[in-house]
């Protein structure tokens, strides 16, 4: 019971559309403007900070809080990164939005930072200077993500922690938000498709 209570909570949990709905509190719909992405980077661009750091933070509670019940429930490790793959597939087909969601990214984050805080916190940390010298998401991705399982390697090597499966789990997880960027990203025009590889912060005036 613990089990499939965990899956279908982690998943329901997931399909809370946060940029949706902090959308919705300020006038739009977040699904028809931009790069269409029901995500925390389309928010920050037609919202401007304060609606966009609060998209980015609620989705990663998503990620985190799944990963903290499964293990208040005591469940096998395999059930809680299965638990964190329900999150993002949660958050890229809400089934409060008829399937269509955002690419899971944030809700990756929350997970890790819940599974590997130190090792998440370097490459976060290096990310948010790539993010405000390069303006590019794609390489924000990779300087979050790629370096960040030979980090958790060195640590297993080094402390005998985190598990081997955990290590693992941070090259997977990611790739799903990789691979999902790549199939909503293709159908898009060439502009919509540039804004998607870009951040800025709305001002007040452009919303």
């Amino acid at each position: 019971m613990n089990i499939a209570f965990t899956l279908v909570i982690a998943y329901l949990l997931g399909s809370i559309p946060f940029a949706y709905i902090i959308g919705r509190i300020n006038g739009i719909d977040i699904r028809n403007i931009g790069d269409r992405n029901v995500g925390a980077f389309n928010v920050f661009r037609h919202l401007g900070f304060g609606p966009g750091f609060a998209t980015v933070i609620l989705d990663m509670a998503k990620g985190a809080g799944t990963i903290f019940l499964a293990r208040l429930l005591d469940v096998p490790e395999i059930v809680i990164f299965t638990a964190g793959l329900a999150v993002v597939i949660g958050h890229i087909w809400p089934v409060f939005l008829k399937f269509k969601g955002g690419r899971g990214e944030a809700a990756i984050i929350g997970i890790l930072f819940a599974l590997v805080p130190w090792q998440i916190a370097i490459t976060f940390s290096a990310a948010l200077i790539v993010l405000f010298t390069t303006y590019n998401s794609i390489w924000v991705g990779m300087t979050l993500f790629i370096p960040l399982p030979f980090i958790c390697l060195a640590s297993y090597l080094i402390y005998q922690q985190p598990s081997v499966g955990t290590v693992i789990y941070t090259v997977l997880l990611p790739c799903v938000s990789g691979i999902t960027h790549l199939i909503t990203t293709k159908r898009l025009s060439a502009e919509a498709k540039k804004e998607s590889e870009t951040f800025w912060i709305a001002h007040q005036k452009d919303n």
